[in-house]
């Protein structure tokens, strides 16, 4: 009672102590954290508007929603792009003017997928204008309804205006008819030459050195070119907690002793009583669902299905017999055989011939002419069975042509029902017609899988909470040491492997080597350069060290020197080389070289290819511009230093119709457009970009 009494009287000033604990335990997370670092209240600007944070996360909600399995960090990043493109395509198109009136809106609506439903269709299949008003007027009395078709309204009209645009760009592109004749003189005229080449590699690096002034001098010409974000290098260590030998060993003989029938002591009777086994149980759903890890399934499943190492002996394991222990990745199991079912999948190819109205890909045909064409093709696949792939990839309207038709193996629910009904329906090699709401399909039949049902008893292989706590003791004592002793030093002394430096920008979420670690990610851009943290990951305990701290601006010398420090080494190599080069003819300049003479022949300049050498557009340039029996000067090229002299040069008969060279050139320029559009747009814009301070 008297300790109690104690307790009682001490209690305010515990209250208190444990209070302002607790407060300096929050303050330092917090500190620790960034969690008093003042952030904007946007997402970010660019061009100066404002991405408000709450509508930019409200953005990355849906599409996290709506692309089922991306990150919080995928879908930010992909939030962004959109942002940047709507904003500077926006000023762009305010720039020219571009509008949307309600009757041009109508048509791209209603050639949406969503409104060539029949709801919206009249009785000659057409797009019923009255039907769409009825439709929005029914919406307009749900207020969450109806601001989802603003959005969705909003989000149509702006891709619209983006299409208009992009078709006026493309439309500025021209390719001119000289400009068609003089590709197809790059593309056909020939010259042959001799050549003498010196590799840069045949200078050693460490005689052409590179200075860090250098490097820096050279990015300053083009700091644009060689911006930099800022990053942060981090090294760590891995510590797994795995299971132990002793740990497997555990599950091993717990799933081994089910397999047989066992005595158990009953309390309630006071004797033992003997429990059937997984061999010889009579209720095989009711001891997997008591005994695994995992729940019985009853689906069949082929035999290419199962588990690689082990498929040919599950499969043929006898009805009512048993298969294992056997390993499956983390797992310790043994199978039963409950029977086999033929047929549980089915291989096909097709052909489709859609037609307009159908839901499949877009066709100016009638519905009769599809069903004639498909009709006749039904008799060509019926009378040469061997065809068929040659009839899919010259008439399918189906993606699968490029695979001559072939879908691959699929099961019951997965195609459309008259698809599905004919293929479970006929034998292998049956060919025939059947329609769907894509069109017309002649269909053959290629193969079937049988399936196997398999009542399997899995146990997970995990540490257990003694392996646990070693690993999470080696890890902390390894914490402290790296403290302590330096990371290095520590690694050594604990005999543990440093794993390569991983470099990450603000917004990654990735670490090398262990996947997606966003924590440890805002920790870096948060700490110091040689600060040490251990973090908790699926797969055990990381002991991380920020080795480098790079702000934004300029890229690092030693990214650099490895991006492009071969360019300036090949330079001052250049310069070694070209001081051997001497020599009035070939034959001299290759006697002072070690260097042979080799011929380049009939090379042209859209290729700009010799022969055993690669692509050297500076040599073969100046190939085409030099004259007959002149020795050149030295030409730095990609691979090393090259003199010259021409043979002879052949130029193609006169070109007297270059359609298909601007047809070509034509497609490339507009092809690119939109994308070299929104480049230069973003390169030249204003972005202050927020992201990191959310995520």
């Amino acid at each position: 009672m008297a300790v109690l009494s104690k307790i009682r009287q001490r209690s305010l000033l515990v209250a208190v102590v444990v209070g302002l604990a607790l407060l300096a335990f929050i303050i330092g997370a917090l500190i620790e954290n960034g969690g008093f670092k003042t952030t904007s209240k946007n997402a970010g600007t660019i061009n100066g508007v404002d991405i408000a944070f709450e509508d930019f996360r409200t953005k990355v909600d849906a599409m996290q929603k709506s692309q089922q399995g991306i990150t919080a960090m995928q879908a930010t990043n992909g939030v962004w792009e959109q942002e940047v493109k709507r904003v500077l395509l926006e000023d762009q198109l305010e720039k020219v003017g571009l509008r949307l009136a309600d009757d041009q809106l109508i048509n791209v609506i209603k050639e949406q997928a969503d409104f060539q439903s029949p709801q919206f269709l009249n009785e000659a299949g057409k797009f019923d204008k009255g039907k769409f008003n009825e439709f929005l007027a029914s919406m307009k009395k749900q207020p969450e309804s109806w601001k989802q078709w603003l959005n969705y309204e909003k989000s149509i009209t702006q891709f619209a205006k983006e299409q208009m645009y992009n078709t006026m760009i493309k439309s500025g592109y021209y390719t001119t008819q000289a400009e068609g004749k003089f590709n197809y003189g790059l593309e056909n005229n020939k010259v042959t030459f001799d050549v003498v080449s010196v590799p840069y590699s045949t200078i050693d690096d460490k005689k052409v050195e590179l200075s860090d002034d250098e490097v820096i001098a050279y990015m300053k010409k083009n700091e644009k070119k060689f911006k930099a974000e800022a990053s942060r290098e981090i090294e760590y260590v891995m510590i797994e907690d795995k299971a132990s030998a002793a740990d497997q060993k555990v599950v091993q003989d717990k799933v081994n002793s089910l397999m047989n029938a066992s005595v158990v002591y009953n309390a309630a009777t006071g004797k033992n009583d003997t429990v059937a086994g997984f061999r010889n149980t009579t209720n095989v759903i009711e001891f997997v669902n008591t005994n695994s890890d995992i729940k019985y399934d009853s689906t069949y499943i082929a035999k290419k299905d199962l588990p690689v190492d082990h498929a040919e002996a599950l499969f043929n394991t006898p009805q009512g017999g048993t298969y294992g222990p056997y390993m499956f990745g983390d797992y310790y199991c043994i199978s039963k055989s409950l029977g086999k079912k033929s047929g549980i999948n089915a291989k096909a190819s097709h052909i489709l011939i859609g037609y307009k109205g159908a839901a499949g890909p877009k066709s100016n045909r009638t519905k009769e002419e599809a069903q004639a064409k498909a009709n006749e093709l039904l008799a060509q696949a019926q009378a040469n069975p061997g065809s068929f792939a040659m009839l899919a990839m010259t008439n399918s309207d189906d993606s699968s042509k490029q695979q001559g038709g072939d879908l691959g193996y699929f099961s019951k629910g997965q195609m459309t029902k008259n698809f599905e009904n004919f293929v479970f329906g006929n034998p292998t090699g049956k060919i025939g017609l059947v329609e769907t709401e894509f069109g017309f399909h002649i269909i053959n039949v290629t193969d079937k899988q049988d399936g196997i049902r398999l009542a399997t008893i899995a146990q997970k292989i995990i540490p257990s909470e003694a392996t646990s706590d070693a690993a999470f003791t080696k890890a902390s004592k390894f914490e402290v040491l790296a403290k302590e002793k330096g990371f290095e030093a520590a690694a050594k002394a604990e005999k543990l492997t440093i794993a390569p430096v991983s470099k990450v920008m603000a917004l990654d979420e990735n670490i090398q080597g262990v996947g997606p670690q966003r924590e440890i990610v805002r920790w870096a851009f948060t700490a110091d350069k040689d600060d040490v943290k251990r973090f908790q990951t699926p797969n055990g305990h990381v002991i991380a060290r920020i080795k480098a701290v790079n702000e934004a601006g300029l890229m690092p010398i030693e990214e650099a020197k490895n991006a492009f420090g071969y360019k300036l080494r090949n330079e001052k190599k250049a310069k070694l080389i070209e001081a051997k080069m001497t020599g009035a003819t070939l034959e001299a300049v290759s006697k002072a070289t070690g260097s042979p003479v080799k011929e380049a022949k009939d090379v042209t300049a859209a290729g700009s290819f010799i022969e055993s050498i690669g692509p050297e557009p500076k040599v073969v340039g100046a190939a085409f511009s030099l004259k007959s029996g002149v020795v050149s000067q030295t030409i730095e090229g990609n691979s090393g230093v090259f003199k010259i002299k021409v043979k002879s040069l052949t130029k193609a008969p006169a070109a007297t119709d270059v359609k298909d060279i601007i047809t070509r050139i034509n497609g490339q320029s507009k092809g690119s457009s939109a994308g070299r559009l929104f480049y230069l747009l973003k390169r030249d814009a204003d972005i202050e970009d927020n992201r990191a301070d959310f995520n």
